[in-house]
C-alpha cells in the first residue's frame, strides 16, 4: 500500500493543538460556564469558514465542523456547554445542509432520499397513538433527529471527493475534543477506588454523565489515536507519545464500566488494522506487526492499571459477574428485555409499526421508567413496521453496493462497524453513528497520483 502521507507531521500543527485541547479542558473544569462559551467559538469557527472559504475548500470545512461537533457533543453535554441537549446532532445536520447547499449531491444517493420519506410515517402514526400526557414534538424529534441528520449526512458524503490526507485531519478534529474529555474526567474523578464499589456502570467516573455515552466518545477517541499511531508517527517520541495518549483515552473508557463502547473501538480497530495489514507489502506489514506487538504491551499494562485501581471489579465486570463474582443472568444487562419490547411493537403492527417514540411513551405509561431505546435496529421494527425493515435494507446494503465499485476508502469497513456496533448498544442518542455512517461513503482519492499523471502526461505532449 502506498505511504497515505507525507512523514513530516508538523504540518497539521498536532502538537500545538493537543497543548490548545488539554488546556480547554483544564479551564472548563476549572470554571465550567466557560463550556457555553467554548461551543459558541467553535460554532461561529466552522459557520464562518464554511460560508467565506473558497469553493474548493467548503467540502472539507463542512465534514471538519461535523467531525469536531461530534467529538465534543458528549463532551458538552456533560458541562452544560450546549444551548439544549439536542444541539449537537442538529448542527451537525445545519452544516450538512449548508454544504448540500454549496455543493450539490450526487445523483447516485437517491435511496436516502427514499430512506428519509420512509421515516414520515411513523410520524403519523405517532400522532395518533403517543398518550395524551407525551409532549408529541419532544418525543418525535428525540427518537428521529439521529435518523434524519444521519440522512442528510449520507446525502452530501455520497461520493463525495476527499484526500487520504484530508481524510486523517478530519479524524484529528474528531479527537481533539475528546482529549479534552479525557483531561476533565481525569480531574472530575482522580481517585477510581474511592468511587467504584461493584460492577454497575459508574456516572461518578464518567464525569457525573451517562457511562454509555461517553464510553461510546472515549471509544471514538481509541480509534482516532490508533490511526494516527499506525500512520501518522514517523518518530519514536511521536509513537510513543501517542502510544500514552491512546492509554490514558483507553483507561478511562474502562472504568466507565460501561462496555458498549469499548467493544465497539475493538471491533472497528481491528477492521481498520485488517484492511491496512491485507493492503500493505511485505515491509509495512512488519511494521504493523512490530508497531501491533508494543500496542498490545500498552493495552495490558493499562488492563492490569484499571483492575489494580477498581480492586479487581474491572475483571468481573467484563466476566459478566457482580462484585461477588457471580454471573450476571442478563450479559445484555437489560438491552435483551428493551429489544422484546420493540419487537413486541412490530408483532402488534407489522405493516405501519405503534409509530415514533411509542415503545418508550408504552414504558413510561406501565412501567413509571424513562428509559430510551438502546437499540435502533428493534426500535426501527417496532415503530416503523415494515418501512423499518426497508429502511435497514437501505442502510445496510447501499454502503456495501458503493464499497464493491469504490474500494479506495481504508476505512470503510472500520465506519460502517463503527455505525452498526453503536446503533445495537446505544441507538443513536448521539450524533455519531451518523457521520460514520457518511464517512464510509466517501470518495477518497491519491491527490498526488493525479498529480503525477498530469506531469507525465504534460511530458509526453512537450515530445
Amino acid at each position: 500500500m502506498r505511504r497515505l502521507l507525507p512523514r513530516d507531521n508538523r504540518t497539521d500543527n498536532y502538537i500545538p493543538l493537543l497543548l490548545l485541547h488539554v488546556l480547554i479542558g483544564f479551564l472548563i473544569y476549572l470554571h465550567r460556564p466557560l463550556s457555553m462559551l467554548y461551543f459558541v467559538v467553535v460554532l461561529f469557527y466552522f459557520l464562518w469558514h464554511i460560508i467565506v472559504s473558497p469553493d474548493s475548500k467548503k467540502t472539507m470545512y463542512v465534514l471538519l465542523g461535523c467531525a469536531y461537533i461530534v467529538g465534543g457533543e458528549v463532551f458538552l453535554r456533560m458541562t452544560k456547554g450546549y444551548f439544549f441537549y439536542e444541539t449537537g446532532k442538529y448542527f451537525v445536520l445545519l452544516f450538512m445542509l449548508m454544504g448540500i447547499f454549496y455543493k450539490g449531491i450526487s445523483g447516485k444517493a437517491y435511496p436516502y432520499f427514499f430512506y428519509l420519506i420512509l421515516l414520515v410515517p411513523a410520524i403519523l402514526v405517532a400522532s395518533s397513538t403517543l398518550s395524551f400526557d407525551a409532549n408529541f414534538r419532544t418525543n418525535v424529534t428525540f427518537v428521529l433527529s439521529g435518523p434524519v441528520c444521519l440522512g442528510i449526512a449520507a446525502l452530501f458524503c455520497y461520493d463525495r471527493k476527499i484526500s487520504h490526507q484530508e481524510l486523517l485531519t478530519i479524524l484529528l478534529y474528531l479527537l481533539l475534543p475528546i482529549l479534552s474529555m479525557t483531561v476533565y474526567l481525569y480531574l472530575y474523578n482522580p481517585s477510581i477506588k474511592e468511587t467504584i464499589s461493584n460492577t454497575a456502570s459508574n456516572p461518578a467516573t464518567s464525569g457525573g454523565f451517562g457511562p454509555n455515552q461517553v464510553s461510546t466518545a472515549l471509544g471514538m477517541g481509541m480509534f482516532a489515536i490508533v490511526v494516527r499511531i499506525y500512520l501518522q508517527s514517523p518518530t519514536f517520541l511521536l509513537k510513543v507519545l501517542n502510544i500514552l495518549i491512546f492509554a490514558a483515552i483507553t483507561f478511562r473508557a474502562i472504568i466507565t464500566f460501561s462496555r458498549g463502547g469499548v467493544f465497539a473501538a475493538i471491533i472497528v480497530v481491528l477492521a481498520f488494522l485488517g484492511i491496512l495489514f491485507l493492503k500493505s507489502n511485505y515491509k509495512v506489514k512488519n511494521q504493523i506487526i512490530g508497531s501491533t506487538v508494543i500496542f498490545l504491551f500498552a493495552i495490558a499494562f493499562t488492563w492490569i492499571i484499571g483492575s489494580m485501581q477498581t480492586g479487581g471489579l474491572l475483571d468481573k465486570r467484563y466476566a459478566n459477574e457482580d462484585a461477588l463474582g457471580r454471573e450476571k443472568g442478563d450479559v445484555t444487562t437489560g438491552r435483551g428485555e428493551l429489544f422484546m419490547e420493540e419487537m413486541d411493537g412490530f408483532l402488534q403492527d407489522p405493516l405501519l409499526g405503534i409509530g415514533a417514540s411509542r415503545t418508550k411513551n408504552i414504558r413510561v405509561i406501565t412501567t413509571g421508567e424513562h428509559l430510551p431505546t438502546h437499540n435502533e435496529v428493534g426500535r426501527l421494527l417496532g415503530e416503523h413496521g415494515m418501512f423499518g425493515i426497508v429502511i435497514l435494507l437501505i442502510l445496510m446494503i447501499k454502503p456495501l453496493a458503493y464499497r464493491s465499485t469504490n474500494p479506495h476508502n481504508y476505512y470503510f469497513y472500520a465506519f460502517y462497524c463503527f455505525w452498526f456496533a453503536t446503533i445495537n448498544h446505544s441507538a443513536m442518542r448521539i450524533a455519531a453513528p451518523a457521520l460514520f455512517y457518511a464517512l464510509a461513503l466517501l470518495n477518497i482519492t491519491d491527490v498526488r497520483k493525479k498529480r503525477f499523471i498530469h506531469r507525465k502526461q504534460f511530458v509526453q505532449q512537450q515530445n
